[in-house]
């Protein structure tokens, strides 16, 4: 999720022409670069281990406010917290990375997120849990931010979706096994918060082997993100929606799965399944997202969603069936994210490119905040159905917007 400074407006191009222009760079030559395999191995390893993390970190968090008493809609909002800080750091990302290297900051934003995890099991006043919450939120940002502007730089044109496919496999392979973590030490005690700060150290190694290798970051551009909205609406709210959910759902999921009388060891299995189908269902849309128009797996992908969480009720007295669902349809949402960021990167080069990186995460971000309080409140005034009703009012909403945009400016605009 990656760097600010525009320095030039791209008007919308229409798919025909993304594939000509790459064609043309292929024949140029950059198309059939080689990639750099010892960057790209350590740059996806260390998301993993972030991933590894995140997954078991958000629902932990989250469990353990409420074996303290804390109300859903209070944690949603201390979960949302991440937003305000990704939203807050990300003008500076660029700055930061020119000044003293990207890897030399995610390394530091590896080790400040161990510390503050850690933060989390030694304090318990919930008041300073907002700024821990601050501070590694705004850690794992700058490690989005940068990992994707990376890979992006990694990818050549014609084999960006398959890359970016990959990227995400590893990072839902991650978020896969946070929460099977949980499942087996439990949420109480310090080793679920030491497994997890040990996951966030190991992922900074890698990274840390490649520090010769990081990508140049673009001098050029000012720090007005927002225009990118309006170049690139449909995958810039892809990233809204997908932040929505996924920040709110791995956080509220587990509790949605208590208030319907599952243990907390099934409740937190819930997000596996999800993750799961991530993890099988990236490379075949990234592979997809270089082939068929993007604009219409964007729609697809959500209006899945939409239908996905009107069913999570249906299914809810049923875990197998449960879990199938959360598998199939968290698999094909998440691609908003994987085809929404290599839409971007199919438009934009150079100082461009991680602009628009940078506006896809503040995107991001703003689902953050967004998701948690949403999707926190509606289980606490709607029990506990509202969750589910939630989620399917804002995938329903985004598939409205995009058939509203298709309508007005066609598939290929």
């Amino acid at each position: 999720m990656d760097q600010t400074t525009p320095s030039r407006l791209v008007a919308d191009r229409a798919e025909v022409h993304d594939a000509q222009s790459d064609a043309m760079r292929r024949l140029a030559g950059e198309g059939t670069r080689g990639i750099d395999g010892l960057a790209l191995a350590a740059v996806i390893s260390g998301i993993t281990g972030v991933g590894i993390a995140l997954s078991l970190s958000l629902p932990l968090l989250s469990v353990v406010l409420s074996q303290r008493g804390v109300s859903p809609i209070w944690i949603g909002v201390n979960t949302a917290t991440a937003g305000v800080a990704a939203i807050s750091i990300l003008p500076f990302v660029s700055e930061l990375a020119k000044r003293f290297g990207t890897a030399r900051m995610m390394i530091t934003a590896f080790i400040t997120m161990s510390i503050a995890l850690m933060g989390f099991y030694l304090i318990t006043p919930f008041v300073f849990w907002f700024p821990l919450r601050f501070i590694f939120s705004a850690s794992v940002t700058l490690i989005f931010a940068l990992t994707e502007f990376w890979i992006s730089s990694l990818a050549p044109s014609h084999r960006r979706g398959l890359i970016v496919g990959i990227y995400t496999a590893f990072l839902s392979i991650g978020i896969t096994i946070g929460p099977l973590i949980l499942a087996i030490v439990g949420t109480h005690g310090i080793m679920p918060f030491l497994i997890g700060s040990l996951c966030l150290l190991a992922a900074a190694i890698p990274v840390a082997t490649v520090r010769a290798r990081e990508p140049e970051i673009p001098t050029t551009g000012g720090r007005n993100l927002l225009r990118f909205v309006l170049l690139a609406p449909l995958p810039l709210f892809a990233a809204l929606v997908f932040g929505a959910v996924e920040s709110g759902g791995t956080a509220i999921l587990p509790l949605y799965g208590v208030a319907i009388g599952l243990s907390g060891e099934h409740a937190v299995i819930l997000v596996s399944a999800i993750a799961v189908g991530n993890v099988l269902s990236q490379i075949p849309i990234g592979y997809l997202a270089d082939r068929v128009n993007r604009r219409l797996l964007l729609i697809v992908s959500a209006a899945v969603g939409a239908v996905g969480g009107l069913l999570i009720p249906v299914f809810a007295d049923h875990y197998v069936l449960l879990l199938l669902l959360l598998f199939i349809t968290g698999g094909i949402v998440t691609g908003l994210y994987t085809i929404g960021l290599t839409q971007l990167a199919s438009r934009y080069t150079g100082g461009d490119l991680a602009s628009a990186n940078a506006a896809f995460v503040m995107m991001y971000a703003f689902g953050m905040l967004i998701g948690p309080i949403s999707l926190g409140g509606a289980l606490d005034l709607f029990p506990p159905h509202g969750f589910a009703i939630a989620i399917a009012l804002i995938f329903g909403i985004y598939v409205v917007m995009a058939l509203l945009r298709v309508g007005l400016r066609g598939l290929r605009s």
